[in-house]
């Protein structure tokens, strides 16, 4: 299929580029598209022998600014984003857009606001970065075994409401469009199309190769919704925010096949007076076994599934 001859095409690029340009901390990143770049992350937590390294992040280059989608778990990685973004181009970077409010999307903001962008994130998201800040730091530290905690950054500068949308124009013919999908893996998650290359950045609504995790702000319900969203989308290519680039349909099994079969489950289970035990144990996660993360992720995913249920059945 062509999306597994892309994903070869990228590994294979990445690996010669890496060779060449990859920092400490990050690869080299892949370009995508013709405006797109990304760096492809493995699938491992963090940790100190990866750097916290273990997501896909982006850029675009426009005709006169690049615009950066996350920005990173550490301020260590951040700058490496920024010399590796300036081998490609010597445009300003102008804009930072965090697609989420998890802490390796975000953590590297400052860095790029002292570089002269100005950040960009959701209401919700923002929200959960000033509540949270203490948590992830202390987590940030400890996965890294650092004896310093790192300093949260200050808030975006720009909000984007529920169903909000913003477009940016980054010259040449190139722009950015962004749109707040709401409540899914996390309050406030983003999407960012990229045009004229029909590619989106769809941060963490999308995994490949790695089963999703649900966590205790994401809504299963408004997951499947953002998803129903990106299939009205004028795209070719989606890079997720773990896994290789491709079409949408190549998320189907790993991301929204999974997701409704949980919802499905859970809403029955729910129906029928199971307990959330029994909920959890009935639920047949075994066409995902093979995805990364299976035996960390399954039944806690399904555990806080049940939970949601039992909140929208009340």
């Amino acid at each position: 299929m062509a999306w597994r001859r892309l994903a070869l095409f990228l590994c294979t690029f990445a690996t010669i580029a890496h060779a060449e340009t990859a920092g400490s901390i990050l690869p080299a990143p892949v370009r995508v598209t013709e405006h797109a770049w990304a760096w492809i992350g493995p699938y491992d937590p963090p940790s100190k022998r990866n750097n916290g390294f273990r997501m896909n992040l982006g850029f675009i280059v426009g005709g006169d600014s690049v615009a950066v989608i996350d920005t990173g778990y550490t301020e260590a990685m951040a700058e490496e984003m920024v010399a590796a973004i300036r081998r490609v181009t010597p445009l300003p970077i102008r804009h930072a857009i965090d697609t989420n409010s998890q802490p390796h999307r975000f953590m590297g903001n400052d860095v790029f606001r002292r570089h002269g962008a100005r950040i960009i994130a959701s209401r919700d998201a923002a929200a959960r970065m000033a509540r949270d800040s203490g948590d992830f730091v202390q987590a940030i530290a400890a996965a890294l075994e650092s004896p310093v905690r790192p300093v949260p950054p200050a808030a975006p500068d720009v909000l984007l409401p529920e169903d909000g949308r913003l477009t940016l124009d980054l010259g040449g013919g190139v722009s950015v469009e962004i749109t707040n999908l709401g409540r899914a893996h996390t309050g406030g998650s983003l999407a960012v199309r990229v045009l004229p290359d029909r590619t989106v950045f769809a941060g963490d609504l999308l995994y490949g190769g790695r089963l999703p995790a649900v966590l205790p702000d994401s809504s299963v319900t408004g997951w499947l919704s953002a998803i129903a969203r990106l299939r009205t989308f004028d795209a070719r290519t989606f890079i997720p925010g773990h896994g290789d680039p491709g079409p949408l349909e190549a998320f189907e099994h790993s991301t929204a096949r999974y997701l409704a079969a949980l919802k499905a489950h859970m809403d029955a289970a729910f129906k029928a007076g199971l307990d959330p035990s029994t909920a959890v144990q009935r639920f047949d996660a075994s066409p995902w076994r093979a995805l990364a993360n299976f035996a960390e992720l399954s039944n806690r995913n399904a555990a806080l599934a049940y939970l949601e249920s039992e909140r929208e059945g009340f």
